[in-house]
């Protein structure tokens, strides 16, 4: 019998997170109300120093408002409990303390039965191992997670919470954004999507916001044009970039609209720009994972800088839709999504069922219970999709002929 559920939410923001609790609130309140929920405040770092909030019967009540939001009610933060030197740096363990063992102790004093994680691959691999270090030490703790990352790139699930959200307010960002192409003559706009590894979201925001320009009408003779809202070309990490070539395009493109729009992933290109850095010798900047900081890195930049002078940009803008887009409150398709997943996380939980609730591409998109050892991070966006080789092939832009490995 589940006595006590705990919940945190991990890693950066998606349009879920507030969603998600409000859902499993819902869902134990429905078929477990006698068990007490608690949530661990900001993640992983909360549960380290035992920092957590009660959920009361007037939370239970009114979960239902939790829908309504974006960002997470609870708090976010980015800690990884097997790197022991930047928990120990950070002041979250003492010095020669095993985190593992610190969370583990925790959960314990606190009677955990059920801990539930919202997060992309490292906050439930996390938990993962939380899981493997309470069984070996015969602390029985059932581990249900729920995918959450706007880059929709976890492996084997096929579409992640807030995901489709984050593109849509991506699209909404770039109505605003590119509304700038004629604030000056010969106006270069970057619209940097975030994307460390995998091109969907950026794709997926290009696509929806192509899908309203195409609802539009438009007044050319005034100089309301399509082709200069439009978007001309579209960067995704998996798809290489052959910067003269587009450069060339897209000065016809200046020279023909009077302005050039660019959606760029925020992970494309960067290895050209880690390596630009290595040889000048400057530090690349990485966080606890071991990822690249790409807000220091800073990629749209990169690119203006590049692009500028080759295409005769005389105005350049980069904007960044990434914090507007990941802290949005979550869309109907997301909702849909979340009131399925969180149900079944529930009901796997109280059978004592441990996994990261998804549908599995590699099981027939069955929505199931995956074991943690087969969730990974890093899936690439198919730029094979056939929705995808259409919209390039519509602005011009040379067709990827399949993901680079």
């Amino acid at each position: 019998m589940v006595k006590k559920v705990a919940l945190l939410t991990a890693g950066g923001f998606a349009p879920c997170l507030s969603s998600a609790i409000g859902g499993l609130i819902e869902r134990y309140t429905e078929l477990a109300p006698e068990a007490e929920i608690i949530a661990y405040r900001h993640g992983y770092e909360g549960l380290l120093r035992g920092d957590s909030i009660r959920v009361t019967p007037e939370v239970r009540r009114n979960a239902a408002r939790l829908h309504l939001f974006g960002g997470s009610p609870i708090g976010n933060s980015r800690v990884k409990l097997t790197n022991a030197a930047d928990l120990v740096k950070r002041g979250l363990v003492p010095q020669g303390a095993d985190p593992l063992e610190v969370a583990a102790e925790r959960l314990k004093s606190d009677g955990v039965d059920v801990l539930h994680t919202i997060g992309g691959d490292d906050t439930n691999t996390t938990a993962a191992d939380l899981a493997a270090y309470l069984a070996d030490h015969n602390y029985p703790l059932t581990v249900v997670g729920l995918p959450k990352t706007i880059d929709n790139d976890i492996i084997p699930i096929r579409q992640s919470l807030g995901a489709d959200t984050a593109a849509e307010y991506a699209k909404k960002y770039a109505q605003n954004v590119l509304a700038e192409h004629n604030s000056a003559t010969n106006t270069l706009i970057i619209h940097e999507v975030m994307g460390r590894n995998c091109g969907w979201l950026t794709a997926a925001a290009a696509f929806k916001y192509r899908e309203w320009i195409s609802e539009q009408e438009w007044l050319p003779e005034i100089g309301l044009s399509q082709q200069a809202w439009d978007i001309h070309a579209v960067f995704v990490p998996e798809a290489e970039i052959d910067l003269s070539a587009e450069a060339m395009r897209l000065k016809a493109v200046m020279n023909s609209v009077g302005s050039v729009n660019i959606f760029l992933s925020e992970g494309a290109g960067v290895e050209t720009i880690i390596d630009e850095m290595t040889e000048a010798g400057e530090e690349v900047p990485r966080d606890a994972f071991g990822h690249v900081q790409l807000d220091k890195v800073n990629p749209g930049q990169w690119f203006a800088r590049h692009f500028a002078p080759m295409i005769g940009a005389e105005k350049v803008l980069v904007q960044k839709s990434g914090y507007f887009s990941r802290s949005a409150p979550a869309n109907d398709y997301d909702l849909d999504l979340i009131r399925e997943m969180t149900k079944m996380a529930v009901e796997r939980a109280l059978e004592g069922v441990p996994g990261v609730i998804g549908h599995d591409e590699e099981n027939g998109n069955r929505l199931s219970a995956i074991a943690f050892d087969r969730i990974a991070g890093g899936k690439r966006f198919n730029v094979e999709e056939e929705w995808f080789q259409g919209m390039l092939k519509e602005i011009g832009q040379p067709i990827p002929l399949g993901n680079e490995s």
